[in-house]
């Protein structure tokens, strides 16, 4: 069974092919003139949508024609390119032409998951007794589809990554409208938080300390969906990498398959097409 729909990977796949570099199927600087065919990126590609959605070990996920160290490999070029980035923002493209972005209300919080190995991301969880973790701020627009990541270790307090996350999504996008709301809570109250809301012209909409969420949870609980979303893929929930680069492709891999899935989940009702998946895990 494929580790996610075809209907979710291969315009993925489709997309990340061609941003690729070419490569020779044979290795013109072999000392003897030879060498074995190279792996498959599709095969690459496919083992590492695996190791994303199901959590496993490379070894686990490593089948005859493709070796674990050959599936690292792929990983850490893919990661030094910034292929995660570029496919996030193919799918933020797609998803505007086709649904369009609703960028006047937006959300933004973080989420702790758990990261047994040190490395660059990695710190002091203060929800998990003081294992290491990780930390991921998020970024969404008003239906949930994410629009700039930003992480580090566990023990960072909220309002610290909320410039480098307003600056991922402006990355990933080109920028953000002037004056569009942003929802957060109280953990954002401060001077400082208000300094980058006002660098970034957003009107920030943050919930007062001491007044019970429910009462003020306003539109903040889409981030909320989008997180849990995201912790749905298991390298996302455990983080066994130890290079932040490698870590930040992981993230942002899992936020365009949430783009695709909500652009499915959207066009269903926006478009009709004789071949439109039917499957109730892109509900």
């Amino acid at each position: 069974m494929p580790a996610v729909p075809s209907s979710l990977f291969e315009p993925l796949w489709d997309q990340f092919s061609a941003l690729l570099p070419k490569r020779p199927e044979f290795d013109p600087n072999h000392p003897l003139g030879c060498h074995k065919r190279r792996i498959p990126d599709r095969t690459g590609f496919r083992l590492v949508v695996e190791a994303l959605v199901h959590g496993s070990g490379y070894e686990r996920i490593a089948v005859e024609g493709c070796s674990d160290w050959t599936i690292r490999y792929r990983v850490k070029t893919w990661s030094a390119l910034g292929l995660g980035h570029e496919l996030h923002r193919l799918a933020l493209a797609a998803y505007d032409r086709m649904i369009g972005l609703d960028l006047d209300d937006l959300s933004a919080d973080g989420c702790h998951t758990k990261a047994p190995v040190k490395g660059d991301k990695a710190g002091r969880s203060p929800v998990d007794r003081g294992k290491q973790g990780l930390k991921r701020s998020t970024l969404v627009e008003a239906r949930g589809v994410p629009l700039g990541i930003a992480s580090d270790g566990a023990n960072r307090h909220d309002s610290k990554l909320l410039e480098p996350t307003v600056a991922a999504a402006e990355r990933q996008l080109g920028a953000l409208p002037a004056s569009a709301r942003i929802h957060l809570d109280s953990a954002y109250q401060g001077k400082p938080c208000r300094k980058v809301l006002d660098g970034h012209a957003l009107i920030g909409q943050i919930a007062a300390k001491g007044v019970p969420a429910p009462i003020q949870v306003g539109k903040r609980w889409v981030v909320e969906r989008s997180q849990s979303w995201m912790n749905g893929y298991g390298k996302i929930r455990r983080r066994f990498e130890r290079d932040g680069l490698v870590v930040d492709f992981y993230l942002y891999l899992a936020a365009a398959f949430v783009t695709v899935r909500a652009l499915i989940r959207e066009a269903r009702t926006h478009y009709r097409w004789d071949t439109r998946p039917t499957t109730q895990r892109l509900k």
